[in-house]
């Protein structure tokens, strides 16, 4: 026997803020019975876990333990700048010059994520 990951919690200040900016980045609809002031709601992706948010008291205050790494359908690049104008705020560089790594991200409540290269850049770039 073996388990299932069913969600992936995410503690924040307002569950419904960041779900909302959550279900923007992803594409993919929120609860719909999510109400803004719920203190739990979730993002409900197509497949793989859902991602959970659940409201606490406390503020974030070191560097996650566990973060989410995306593969954007454009570019890389162009994928940064969507999320910077959705809220991000830009934390680090690890993309080489040779154009492989990633860019560090975070949400508005400062939750680190990683922007992975495209699949066309992927393919671009594999011998």
């Amino acid at each position: 026997m073996v388990s299932s990951v069913q969600n992936v919690a995410i503690d924040c200040a307002d569950a419904y803020e960041l779900a909302r900016f959550w279900s923007e980045v992803t594409g993919c609809p929120m609860d719909p019975e999510a109400r803004p002031g719920d203190e739990e709601t979730q993002v409900l992706l197509p497949q793989g876990p859902l991602l959970y948010f659940n409201q606490v008291p406390e503020p974030k205050s070191v560097k996650n333990r566990l973060h989410l790494c995306l593969r954007p359908e454009t570019s890389r690049e162009e994928e940064i700048d969507r999320l910077l104008g959705l809220g991000a705020s830009f934390v680090t560089d690890r993309r080489g010059p040779d154009g492989m790594g990633w860019a560090v991200l975070a949400d508005p409540e400062g939750n680190e994520f990683c922007v992975l290269r495209g699949e066309a850049e992927r393919a671009a770039t594999t011998p």
